[in-house]
């Protein structure tokens, strides 16, 4: 198809660019060029002067954590089922690419490529990596038992490793198993019962051997983790992203811009713990900890735009997705209209290793496209509301939404 009539969203400049036509084919971007591009037979498709911009692409999301309440054994059947209503939100919220930041694993992603769910691009991390007692350890502080296999497959979505051998193990098995990236878990957690935030996960040589077994297998590792020391230890150790990180300080984020390491902060979802954690199933102590997270992560997030560190979006959703659009709102309280986008779209490129092929309106790329009822540099609410502002979503190609007739 051929589109003409639209505002071009220019992400790396941060402006919108008037007089382009887009000629897609094969779900690739094949040609745009400013003025009139003569395609005998195509069908054009006339924006009405709307605005034409990457599908967004969120970084840490968690299919897996759908089902409420929480069940002591949550049947794979039904979160699965619960996954795939999920994965159908995101991309009617403009999503058209997402990274599962834990618990997703390869079959969701073959789900999605065979049609049996409708959804954005998936990459997976299969089950994060916990040492005992650490973030991914899904037994209460009442449960005796020894972690197994079994309990992790139903009750959560970490798996334990103790030691560089049991890490190394594990990471292999994710990786055999179908990760695209492998996630560990660096740092105390906010849902998890046992472990403080400030808590440090994982010795020096357990994350320099995690970081070795990735890296042999052509992946990266992302770390959970929120504190400037936590952060500090992940980056030495070669960590490639830094999930969450609110309380990220001047020193460290100057070694992350030094190391490239990227930084994919989530605040929308403390906003939702703080005010409805309980009813959606948390732990009791959840509130608290999400209203500290909360009250720092701006500033931690500002602190990263000052040094120069790259920040994808990410929304940590899992129970909530149609609010994932509010992430923009909250990162707009400290963030440029220009640079919030370029984290849903250029940065996000980088950190699923895509650049160039998505988050980019570009020849070569891959057409997954939103068509915008107005401007979203001068409105970021407009990426809000799961689409309502989005006349059009078109996914390689190929429209999941069209209402530009309406």
């Amino acid at each position: 198809m051929l589109l003409t009539n639209f505002a071009l969203l220019d992400v790396a400049a941060g402006a919108l660019r008037s007089g382009y036509q887009c000629l897609i084919e094969g779900g690739v971007i094949r040609r745009l060029e400013a003025g009139r591009i003569d395609a005998p037979g195509v069908p054009a498709i006339d924006l009405g002067g709307r605005t034409l911009m990457p599908g967004l692409i969120d970084c840490h999301v968690h299919l897996y954590k759908t089902l409420l309440p929480p069940a002591p054994v949550m049947l794979p059947s039904l979160t699965t089922a619960r996954a795939g209503q999920v994965l159908h939100g995101m991309l009617m919220s403009g999503f058209t690419t997402v990274r599962d930041a834990g618990g997703a694993d390869v079959g969701h992603k073959q789900a999605l490529e065979q049609g049996y769910f409708t959804g954005p691009r998936l990459f997976v991390s299969g089950r994060a990596i916990s040492q005992t007692g650490g973030h991914g350890d899904a037994r209460s502080p009442a449960d005796t038992r020894e972690p197994c296999a079994c309990v992790h497959l139903t009750a959560g979505i970490g798996r334990i490793a103790d030691g560089v051998s049991e890490v190394r193990r594990a990471i292999r098995d994710e990786i055999r198993l179908g990760a695209d990236q492998i996630k560990i878990m660096a740092g105390g957690g906010v849902s998890s019962q046992s472990d403080p935030i400030d808590s440090l996960q994982y010795s020096t040589e357990e994350l320099l051997a995690a970081v070795d077994e990735a890296e042999r297998a052509n992946t990266y590792v992302l770390a959970h983790v929120y504190t400037a020391r936590g952060i500090r230890r992940c980056v030495e150790a070669g960590v490639r992203t830094i999930e969450h990180g609110n309380f990220l300080d001047e020193p460290t984020a100057k070694m992350m811009v030094e190391r490239g390491t990227y930084l994919s902060p989530n605040l929308v979802c403390y906003r939702v713990l703080a005010e409805q954690a309980a009813a959606l199933g948390y732990p009791p102590g959840t509130e608290a900890k999400a209203r500290e997270i909360l009250a720092v992560g701006t500033r931690g997030l500002a602190i990263a735009h000052r040094a120069g560190v790259k920040a994808s979006f990410g929304t940590d959703m899992s129970r909530t997705p149609h609010l994932m659009g509010d992430e923009f709102l909250v990162r707009a309280e400290v963030l440029p209209a220009a640079d919030n986008i370029r984290g849903a779209t250029l940065i996000g490129a980088e950190v699923v290793r895509m650049a160039g092929k998505i988050g980019v309106v570009a020849e070569g790329a891959q057409a997954d496209l939103l068509v915008v009822d107005g401007d979203p540099l001068a409105d970021i609410s407009l990426l809000t509301g799961q689409g309502r502002h989005m006349a059009a979503i078109i996914q390689a190609g190929r429209f999941v939404k069209n209402s530009l007739a309406a």
